[in-house]
């Protein structure tokens, strides 16, 4: 029995703002990319659009295993936890409200359903280095910046990436684990520039307000000393 090889994702250029999706499918060695362009959403709604339409790309005669590869924890809790929750609760949460995005997580759940064979989903790290999660990122970054994309259909031996490589760079590895680490840390401070004018802000709502829908520079400054290099640094 042949398994079917998944990778998939989701991009928004100002959450909301343009988006895009990509995946890509491989079944009896034959890979298919797949890709579209939203004007207005959610890097959620991306990654679930991009889910929902590599399940729905079907391959006739191919039975076993789907396994399906991507970065959106939102994605994997969803489905395989969550939604039953919500489906029970008629579509409301815990707290009694309105599930979001229940739309695509309506079309999701059908289409898994609809594929009818043993799915298994598998987070996988985004930005290091892992081929199948690099390309996909691309095809959906680019749909998102309204460039124009070249999607691959053909044989497996053509295709230029080894999706079933699942190795990943551990320098990148290392330099998001350290990104995630600071972005975790607790704020001393926000600094933004906007028109030439620098502001401290000690919350990041008060640093969102004046920078939301603006040309401006932000940062999060973790101490005094840092603070100050970041302000020397927006005042250069």
């Amino acid at each position: 029995m042949e398994t079917i090889l998944i990778f998939c994702d989701g991009a928004s250029k100002g959450n909301p703002g343009p988006g895009g999706w990509g995946a890509i499918v491989l079944a009896r060695e034959q890979v298919t990319e797949l890709g579209g362009y939203e004007k207005l959403t959610t890097n959620n709604r991306m990654e679930l659009r991009a889910a929902i339409e590599a399940l729905r790309e079907r391959h006739v005669g191919v039975g076993g295993q789907t396994i399906i590869h991507t970065d959106s924890s939102y994605v994997i809790n969803g489905i395989t936890k969550w939604i039953h929750g919500w489906k029970k609760n008629d579509w409301k949460t815990k707290d009694k409200k309105p599930v979001i995005n229940q739309d695509l997580w309506q079309s999701l759940d059908a289409a898994v359903a609809a594929h009818g064979r043993d799915i298994e989903w598998r987070y996988v790290g985004g930005h290091v280095g892992i081929a199948g999660n690099e390309r996909v990122d691309t095809i959906a970054s680019d749909f998102a910046e309204g460039k124009k994309v070249v999607l691959y259909s053909g044989p497996a031996s053509g295709y230029g990436v080894d999706i079933s490589d699942l190795s990943f760079d551990h320098v990148k590895q290392k330099s998001k684990s350290s990104s995630s680490a600071r972005s975790k840390a607790k704020a001393f401070s926000y600094i933004s520039v906007v028109d030439g004018v620098v502001e401290i802000h000690k919350t990041w709502a008060d640093c969102e307000a004046r920078v939301r829908g603006r040309s401006a520079r932000y940062k999060k400054a973790l101490s005094a000393a840092e603070e100050a290099e970041i302000i020397a640094a927006f005042s250069s």
